[in-house]
C-alpha cells in the first residue's frame, strides 16, 4: 500500500511538471449564427457588445487558447461594414441595420484578439443565405438583385453552388475581408452543399443543364463546383496577402471504408465526399488549403465513429498540411445520455490521445459559450495542466519558413521589459507577437522546454504583475514570432528580481 502511494505521488509530480508541446494550436469557435456565442442576444448596445468581446477573450486567454475562430459571415451577411452584403440581423435584430452607436465589430474582435497575443481566423459560410425562409432579408441583399442565384432547400435558402457567378461573388466577399482586415486566416466550416433531407433532392437541375461542363453525373459535377470555389478562394487569398492561411473544418468523416479503400473504418450516415460534395483530401493534395480541422464530435469508443479511429485517419491523410482536431466541449453535460459526456474527463482523454500523434498539432473547441459552464473542471485542467504553458501556433513552411530578426531586449523602469524589432521590407517577416521566456538565475535555460515559456504578447513592452512572496532573481529573454509563426533567435537575457 505504501509503495502504491509513493508511485501515485511520483506520477502526479511527473504530470504536474510534464513537458508540454512548444507548438500547438489551441483554438475556440465563436459562433454568431442564431447568437450562439456572441452577441448573447441581438439589440445590445455597442458598449455591451464590446464588453462581451473582452470577457470572452479574457476567459479564453486564461484557459490557454492561442487562437479565436470568429464567425464573420454566418448567412450571406456581415459583421462588418460591407458594400457587398448587409449587416447581420444577429447584431441588432434587424437585417441590414448597423450597430448604434456605430462601430466595426470585426475590427474590434481582431484588435482585441491580437492584443492578447492570439491569432484571429475569420470564419465564413460560403452558401447559406437564410436559416429560415420566413426570416426577412435586408433590402440590399444580393438575393433581390440576383434571384437566379438563390435556391430553396427544406426551409432554408442557399446560394446555388453550380452557378459560376455565385462562385465569383463568394470569392469577392472573401477577397474584400482579406484586403481590408488584418486576419490571420480564412476559415470555412462543413456546410458546402447542405446535409441531405430525406425524400427531398437538392433543386439544382436547371444549373446542371446550363453549367454542366461536360459532366454527365450530378455527384461529380457538384464536387467539381466545390473544388472550383475552393481553388478560386485559395488563389485569391494568397494573391491578396500571401501570409493569410486558408483552413477548412469539415464534417468528421471523409468517406467510409466500405465506399472507398482510402476511407475510415466508420459507418457514418452522411459523409463529406458523398453527401456534402466536399473532397477534402483533394484540396490538401492540391495545396489549396493550409490546415484541416475535422469536427470529431464523438466519444472515444463510439461504435460507428470512434474518436481515436478518426483522429488517426485524418493524421494519416494530412498530405503534409496541419491537422487540428475539432472537439465537442458543448457535449460535456451532467444531463447527457452518454456516460463519457455525463461524467467528464472525455475531452482531457482526447487531448492526451491526439498529442501522441505527430501529425496532429492541436485542437479547436465548439464552442465558446460552453466554457461558461462547469464542464466538470475542464477549464481548470486546461489552465493548470494541459495548457499550463503557452504554445506557439504551428508554422507552415510551405507558406514561409524564414524566421524574423532577433529582437533587442532591455529592462525598463519598475517591473517592465522593453524590446525593439528591426524594420522589415517584407510584410511576411513582420514580428506580430513576442514570446517571453523566464527562468530562475542559475537554472539551466532550454528554449525547447515549455516550462520556461511565460507568455505570448503583443506590443513593445511587458510589465510583470506584483504578487506576494519573496523576491527571487530571474533571467528574462524574448523571441519574435512572425506572421507565419516562425520564431527568431532568442535575445540576450536581462536580469530582474520578481
Amino acid at each position: 500500500m505504501k509503495y502504491r502511494i509513493i508511485v501515485i505521488f511520483f506520477l502526479l509530480i511527473q504530470f504536474t511538471y510534464a513537458q508540454l508541446p512548444k507548438r500547438e494550436f489551441r483554438g475556440v469557435w465563436v459562433a454568431t449564427v442564431n447568437n450562439i456565442d456572441w452577441p448573447s442576444k441581438p439589440g445590445l448596445t455597442t458598449e455591451q457588445q464590446k464588453q462581451e468581446i473582452i470577457e470572452i477573450l479574457d476567459q479564453h486567454k486564461k484557459n490557454g487558447m492561442n487562437a479565436v475562430i470568429f464567425q464573420v459571415r454566418p448567412a450571406g451577411d456581415a459583421f462588418y461594414p460591407s458594400s457587398l452584403e448587409p449587416w447581420s440581423q444577429y447584431l441588432t435584430g434587424v437585417p441590414g441595420k448597423a450597430p448604434y452607436p456605430y462601430y466595426d465589430p470585426l475590427l474590434t474582435w481582431i484588435d482585441e484578439t491580437h492584443k492578447r497575443g492570439m491569432e484571429f481566423h475569420a470564419w465564413c459560410n460560403p452558401y447559406r443565405v437564410s436559416q429560415d425562409v420566413k426570416q426577412p432579408l435586408a433590402g440590399n441583399h444580393v438575393a433581390f438583385s440576383h434571384p437566379e442565384w438563390i435556391i430553396r432547400y427544406g426551409d432554408k435558402l442557399y446560394f446555388d453552388p453550380g452557378n459560376p457567378e455565385v462562385r465569383k461573388f463568394v470569392t469577392s466577399v472573401i477577397a474584400d475581408i482579406v484586403f481590408r482586415y488584418d486576419v490571420d486566416a480564412i476559415h470555412f466550416d462543413d456546410y458546402f452543399y447542405p446535409y441531405k433531407i430525406p425524400g427531398e433532392e437538392f433543386p439544382d437541375t436547371a444549373s446542371f443543364r446550363l453549367y454542366n461542363n461536360g459532366f454527365t453525373g450530378l455527384d461529380d459535377w457538384r464536387r467539381h463546383n466545390v473544388d472550383l470555389v475552393i481553388q478560386m478562394l485559395s488563389e485569391t487569398i494568397k494573391q491578396t496577402k500571401p501570409w493569410v492561411k486558408f483552413g477548412i473544418s469539415p464534417f468528421g468523416v471523409w468517406r467510409n471504408r466500405e465506399d472507398d479503400p482510402r476511407g475510415s473504418e466508420t459507418s457514418a450516415g452522411q459523409t463529406n465526399y458523398d453527401n456534402l460534395y466536399a473532397d477534402i483530401l483533394k484540396w490538401q493534395e492540391q495545396n489549396w488549403i493550409d490546415y484541416v480541422a475535422p469536427q470529431l464530435y464523438w466519444r472515444i469508443g463510439h461504435p460507428q465513429v470512434d474518436f481515436k479511429t478518426l483522429c488517426d485517419w485524418w493524421a494519416a491523410y494530412s498530405y503534409g498540411k496541419n491537422v487540428y482536431v475539432g472537439q465537442a466541449a458543448y457535449k460535456v453535460n451532467p444531463k447527457s445520455n452518454t456516460d463519457a459526456w455525463r461524467k467528464g474527463g472525455e475531452i482531457e482523454s482526447q487531448i492526451s490521445y491526439l498529442r501522441q500523434n505527430k501529425n496532429v498539432s492541436g485542437s479547436i473547441y465548439f464552442s465558446s459559450r460552453s466554457f461558461k459552464n462547469d464542464l466538470f473542471g475542464l477549464q481548470e485542467e486546461l489552465k493548470n495542466h494541459y495548457y499550463r504553458d503557452p504554445a506557439i501556433i504551428p508554422s507552415m513552411p510551405w507558406i514561409d519558413d524564414k524566421p524574423p530578426r532577433m529582437p533587442k531586449l532591455r529592462k525598463g523602469s519598475g517591473k517592465k521589459i522593453k524590446w525593439k524589432n528591426k524594420p522589415v521590407d517584407n510584410e511576411m517577416d513582420k514580428a506580430v507577437r513576442m514570446l517571453v521566456y523566464i527562468n530562475k538565475k542559475g537554472e539551466v535555460f532550454n528554449s525547447e522546454e515549455s516550462r520556461f515559456m511565460f507568455d505570448l504578447v503583443a506590443g513593445k513592452k511587458l510589465r510583470f504583475v506584483k504578487t506576494k512572496g519573496k523576491k527571487q532573481k530571474y533571467e528574462i529573454r524574448v523571441s519574435a514570432i512572425d506572421r507565419g509563426n516562425n520564431e527568431s533567435k532568442i535575445s540576450k537575457p536581462v536580469k530582474m528580481k520578481l
